[in-house]
């Protein structure tokens, strides 16, 4: 498995650093967050070092997706206060990434928590809509390479 040595989440995932692990398998790892947004904040982490989205396979991915999920259920289940559930992914500094190791964090929510998302959610005219939308199709088909 890919391995970054000075990395933490390679570390945790390897058994090089202490972490609350909820559970694991031989391509992922689940576990506690060392700054929880709420009680139960969880960690989704393959095992292997992929930086970001643009690293990371798409199986991979789809198996972070499926234990997010499990986990999120599982969540609403604990007696941990949960009447919702937050998937967050930052990739890019820009996206306020802090571990360069990519990771899906997976946290309850409720009535008064503290997590908030402040942006600008004005309701956009259309053709600012079709030319955003034109723009990522371009980008989906360099990602598809030439017809």
């Amino acid at each position: 498995m890919g391995n970054d040595e000075a990395c933490v989440f390679c570390a945790i995932a390897h058994g090089r650093a202490e972490a609350s692990v909820v559970c694991e398998d031989e391509h992922l790892i689940a576990f506690a967050d060392l700054q929880p947004v709420t009680p139960g904040h969880l960690l989704v982490v393959p095992k292997t070092h992929v930086v970001g989205l643009e690293d990371l396979p798409p199986e991979t991915g789809a198996r972070v997706w499926e234990l997010a999920h499990r986990l999120g259920r599982a969540l609403r289940r604990s007696d941990l206060r949960c009447a919702g559930v937050n998937l967050f992914l930052a990739d890019g500094a820009a996206a306020f990434q802090e571990v360069f190791h990519f990771h899906l964090h997976v946290f309850p929510r409720f009535p008064g928590d503290s997590f908030r998302l402040v942006a600008d959610w004005r309701v956009r005219e259309r053709a600012h809509l079709d030319a955003v939308a034109d723009s990522v199709r371009r980008g989906l088909a360099a990602l598809d390479g030439p017809a």
